[in-house]
């Protein structure tokens, strides 16, 4: 597999660009959010890869940062997920931004990428949980018991959005019962 490309940046023609490295130039499809960072052609570029062998084509995938590259490979796992769509995912979201998205289960923020549906932004979220966003920091926002998942998935069936929900959860005291917990958490809405 090739991991990393090191070289010059010869052509760009969104989203494809045409890297020299040594003498051959391998065409890589990067997503916009690599290709606005690029330097000017002629200059060195460096891009993390990732390389699919297909029956009919081999095909070489850059991106700017480590975290874009392992998200993209979580994408792509995920069925009717193809690589074209998990490139326009991360043309049209940061990493950061897609795992906030499903940290707080927001599927109407996926679907503003073109290309993404309603279907296809739920099996996303579901897909994702858990697997994106821990190593950014932010899964911890969301619930740490099974006490507050409930009493979180008891706000949303009340009609509260998501961020209202967990920050309702956010001062939860500790060792509260689900219907305890309902009540300190509608109280805290009350508030608000």
């Amino acid at each position: 597999m090739i991991g990393r490309i090191s070289g010059i940046l010869l052509e760009k023609n969104p989203p494809q660009l045409l890297v020299d490295c040594q003498g051959i130039g391998y065409e890589v499809d990067v997503p916009m959010s690599t290709f606005y960072n690029l330097p000017h052609t002629g200059e060195k570029v460096v891009l993390f890869t990732h390389q699919a062998i297909r029956e009919d084509a081999h095909l070489l995938f850059g991106f700017g940062s480590a975290s874009e590259r392992a998200l993209f490979r979580q994408l792509i796992k995920i069925t009717g997920v193809g690589a074209r769509t998990a490139l326009a995912i991360l043309s049209g979201m940061t990493v950061t931004d897609l795992a906030q998205a499903v940290t707080l289960q927001e599927s109407g923020r996926l679907m503003k990428v073109p290309g993404i549906g309603k279907k296809t932004a739920e099996r996303l979220l579901l897909e994702l949980k858990g697997k994106v966003g821990a190593d950014l920091g932010i899964v911890g926002s969301a619930p740490r018991d099974d006490t507050q998942s409930d009493v979180l998935n008891a706000l949303q069936s009340l009609g509260y959005s998501d961020k209202e929900a967990l920050l309702a959860i956010k001062n939860l005291p500790a060792g509260s019962t689900v219907s305890d917990g309902i009540k300190f958490a509608l109280k805290a809405l009350s508030k608000a």
